[in-house]
């Protein structure tokens, strides 16, 4: 599970370009291969299983190489961020659980694309995902990103939806939620403060993206995840 920093992988599954709120995937035996070409430095929590306690819970192998950040995996990334972060107690051994029947179900509606990408095109967008993840808040519009990657809008779009998984415009919301997310348990501002330091215009429009990709309100989850027991799903 990466929570910072960028990273290349690859394995007899594929390749993939994992970034924050990506979940790298492996299967038993299978020999891979980690680097940072393009960029330096990354923090991952690693989760591991028996083989035959994983077959138990997902009962299947998997067939691609990620899993990209995607809506239904934030609540299990922001409980494992706030755990090791020491922001709040976390059950390490439910959210584990909780992660590989959910991975098993995601990854099996998952395709690898392993098409050919143009000349540069990963290290373009890995520039583009360490500017976000540094600014969330900033005016990161398409046609911003593309035009400080030196593409065009359309290419720009079509390849970075393909290296990450999402679209800009979706990559861009969940760095901005994870960043609210976290500051909601390490600090003690206001919500309106917090929603307008991580990039959103107004706070109707935050607590309606917040709820929608964590299942609660901006205040339900800070009063859930300081509590002694943090859930590590959204109810």
């Amino acid at each position: 599970m990466v929570l910072a920093g960028t990273f290349q992988y690859r394995s007899a599954l594929g390749t993939g370009l994992m970034t924050p709120g990506a979940l790298m995937l492996g299967n038993p035996g299978l020999a891979y291969e980690c680097g940072h070409e393009h960029a330096e430095g990354d923090r991952c929590v690693v989760f591991w299983f028996e083989p035959e306690y994983f077959e138990r819970l997902a009962g299947t192998a998997f067939r691609v190489p990620r899993l990209p950040p995607l809506r239904s995996l934030a609540p299990l990334l922001a409980s494992a961020c706030t755990g090791v972060t020491g922001s709040s107690s976390v059950a390490w051994d439910e959210l584990a659980v909780r992660l590989a029947v959910g991975a098993a179900e995601l990854a099996a509606r998952q395709s690898s694309d392993q098409t050919a990408l143009p000349a540069n095109a990963e290290a373009r967008v890995t520039r583009a995902v360490r500017a976000i993840e540094a600014r969330p808040d900033a005016n990161l519009s398409l046609t911003n990103l593309a035009r400080d990657s030196r593409l065009s809008p359309y290419h720009f779009l079509r390849t970075f939806e393909r290296l990450t998984g999402v679209t800009p415009h979706q990559y861009v919301l969940r760095a901005r939620l994870r960043n609210a997310a976290a500051r909601l348990v390490t600090e003690r501002h206001k919500i309106i403060d917090v929603a307008l330091d991580s990039g959103f215009g107004d706070v109707s429009n935050f607590n309606r993206a917040f709820r929608a990709e964590f299942g609660v309100s901006p205040l339900a989850y800070r009063r859930a995840v300081r509590s002694p027991r943090c859930p590590t799903s959204a109810p």
